[in-house]
């Protein structure tokens, strides 16, 4: 009886860190503001309403502290959303897609193709103001997507997924 098993040690690995990886448009930014927006102007007319008809004469003494703290929180979550942009890269190649993200945290994600299910394109409404989308990467076995880039032109996407639908499919 001969040993056909082989399992040879892999010296020489692909170094995903030299591919030029591509920027996320730029637009999106202007996405991320809108959003910022919409999520901070709602607590500012709160926090105004709690002051002016709820809180005691006691929590209005503090008033001008809470503020500041509110208004240094937001901005400090503007700094790291502005700051985060540019870390969000994609590149396609010939057999996967990847996508890095994060400032503190910094996140790479590689799906081949040999394990994607479906890809979707999808568009937030005010993303689709400024022609933007988002694909989103499913591989089998679970049910959440694997791989999400936000950002990206909706002529973009949509070459993306039927590229990447064409080499499943293969």
């Amino acid at each position: 009886m001969t040993d056909t098993f082989q399992n040879n040690v892999v010296n020489d690995f692909p170094d995903i860190v030299e591919v030029e990886f591509e920027n996320i448009d730029k637009n999106y930014l202007k996405v991320i503001y809108i959003n910022f927006l919409l999520v901070f102007i709602p607590f500012l007319v709160g926090i105004i309403v709690l002051h002016q008809l709820v809180f005691p004469e006691k929590i209005n003494e503090f008033i001008v502290p809470i503020y500041i703290v509110f208004f240094v929180l937001f901005g400090f979550i503007l700094a790291y959303l502005v700051a985060s942009f540019t870390k969000r890269k994609y590149v396609l190649r010939e057999k996967d897609i990847s996508y890095k993200c994060g400032l503190f945290v910094k996140t790479l994600t590689t799906v081949p193709f040999s394990r994607i299910q479906h890809v979707e394109t999808d568009e937030k409404p005010i993303s689709r103001i400024f022609g933007l989308s988002s694909l989103s990467v499913f591989t089998a076995g679970d049910s959440s997507d694997d791989l999400v880039i936000k950002g990206i032109t909706k002529q973009k996407a949509l070459q993306i997924k039927e590229f990447i639908t064409t080499e499943i499919n293969e």
